[in-house]
This record gives C-alpha cells, structure tokens and sequence, in this order.
C-alpha cells in the first residue's frame, strides 16, 4: 500500500471499456512527511476522495480488475481509504 494525495481527476471521452463509468484520480505518492515522491499515479476511486486529501492506495491489479469487473483492465491502483490523520512512533535512537 502507498500513501498519496489527490491532485486531481481524470474525464475521457474514449478509453477502455473496464474504465467506462468509474472515477478515476490523479494521485501523487507521498512519503510519511507528505513531500511528493515518484511519478503521479491514476487511481480507481469508490470511496469519493477529495482534491488535496491523502489516501491509501494499493497496486494490486487483481484487486483493481475485481473492482471494474474486467480480467482485461490495465488499471492497477485503487483507493482503498482516505486517512483522517496519521502518527507515528518515535523512533529509537
């Protein structure tokens, strides 16, 4: 699972079937500080995350293909929550 932020949305008007009728989000990886890393990622999103939120993504494909209801799908990334508020553990020095 990966932590990113919502940077935006994505309208077609001609794609693949198994995309046809979902919400797809541009979504940036963050690291635990929240600084952007890595290249955006498009995301199926059932949850309705908003611009500027973190969510928790996962990269399984299976998943993703379950969700859209095509074996077919090249989608990968879906939402699987949209976080609150996170802390962490201090570390040991």
């Amino acid at each position: 699972m990966n932590l990113a932020r919502v940077d935006g949305n994505v309208t077609t008007t001609v794609c693949h079937r198994s995309l046809q009728g979902w919400r797809l989000l541009i979504c940036q990886p963050v690291d635990g500080d929240g600084v952007a890393s890595g290249d955006p990622i498009l995301a199926v999103d059932t949850l309705g995350a908003g611009f500027g939120q973190i969510v928790m993504l996962t990269s399984d494909g299976l998943n993703t293909r379950k969700v859209v209801g095509d074996d077919h799908s090249p989608l990968r990334y879906t939402v699987l929550a949209i976080v609150d508020d996170k802390e962490e553990a201090e570390r040991a020095s």
